[in-house]
């Protein structure tokens, strides 16, 4: 069967994806678990009403289709772009990562989740297990948390004493300053959400077996120590917003909101431009009459069982 690039035209590959897409969601919407199923309803009659899912996922595709494009510059003219996501934990920053790696070219866009310092980490200049992550030209990189465990986490839980927690405050402004002054493109969030809010997301986790294992145990502390954690952000917020590397907060409570709107606004933060392309032809398949296919043996083959 051949194909015309007509057949390809923006109407139908728009419905293609939504309707791909549209298949996903449905299928998270299956896998909850019926023991969460109460918990759900208690969970959308605390909420207003979100975005319908065809509104949604249009507005998504558009989106992703930029952050295409910003990956075409992104990689042209050689920029650094690095963006940190923080928050508290089941505020969505997973779900925004998600979307916007959805369709990009993991060599160009890649995800930094580190793991808790080794006593080898423990023992080396706070920032130095962070900079080996860092962007080089051409390349965009999303930290799932960072640097800025040291004011959240690692306070709270007391692992780390007052004295580093102050050297932090002291060395951050600065430590960005090099970052942006070295070329870097530094975008930092914070996912908002409310105390309900967390403790509604932190239940469905609990009873659904597919969920559990994003709940720690430091999550579930979270939880116990949810005002000590509202004063280590706001202290954080005080001492290192800059004009150099600004705070920008998303409201988390929506996640269809949360994610388009962080998504628009890292967009608007970046002054790419559309990459101009050589079109694209597929060339002729070549056909030699004298080869011959060979058949491989049945057992190399994934049985079909769907």
């Amino acid at each position: 069967m051949t194909f015309d690039d007509d057949d390809f035209n923006g109407k139908d590959w728009l419905l293609s994806e939504l309707e791909d897409t549209l298949d996903e969601d449905y299928e998270l919407e299956i896998s909850e678990p019926a023991l969460s199923m109460e918990l759900r309803k208690i969970y959308k009659r605390k909420h207003p009403p979100s975005i319908d899912r065809q509104t949604y996922f249009k507005a998504l595709l558009a989106l992703q289709a930029e952050l295409i494009k910003l990956q075409d510059w992104v990689e042209h003219t050689g920029e650094k772009i690095l963006v940190i996501f923080e928050g508290r934990d089941s505020a969505g920053k997973g779900g925004v990562i998600k979307r916007i790696t959805q369709r990009l070219n993991p060599r160009v866009c890649r995800v930094v989740a580190l793991n808790k310092p080794t006593e080898r980490e423990r023992s080396q200049w706070y920032f130095q297990r962070y900079v080996p992550h860092l962007p080089s030209g051409g390349e965009i990189a999303l930290f799932d948390r960072s640097w800025y465990n040291r004011s959240g986490v690692e306070r709270v839980m007391g692992f780390a004493t007052p004295e580093q927690i102050e050297q932090f405050f002291q060395d951050v402004p600065e430590f960005e300053r090099m970052l942006v002054r070295s070329g870097i493109r530094l975008i930092k969030y914070w996912f908002s959400i409310t105390d309900e809010e967390q403790q509604l997301r932190f239940l469905m986790r609990i009873h659904d077996p597919l969920k559990q294992w994003k709940l720690s145990p430091m999550d579930l502390q979270s939880r116990v120590r949810w005002e000590q954690y509202t004063k280590a952000k706001e202290e954080t917020f005080a001492r290192t917003n800059s004009p150099e590397a600004p705070w920008f907060i998303v409201a988390g409570n929506d996640k269809k909101r949360a994610r388009l709107n962080c998504i628009h606004h890292l967009l608007d933060q970046i002054p790419y431009q559309t990459v101009p392309h050589e079109e694209i032809s597929l060339p002729e398949r070549v056909f030699n009459p004298d080869y011959d296919r060979e058949v491989l043996p049945a057992e190399l083959h994934v049985p079909s069982r769907y």
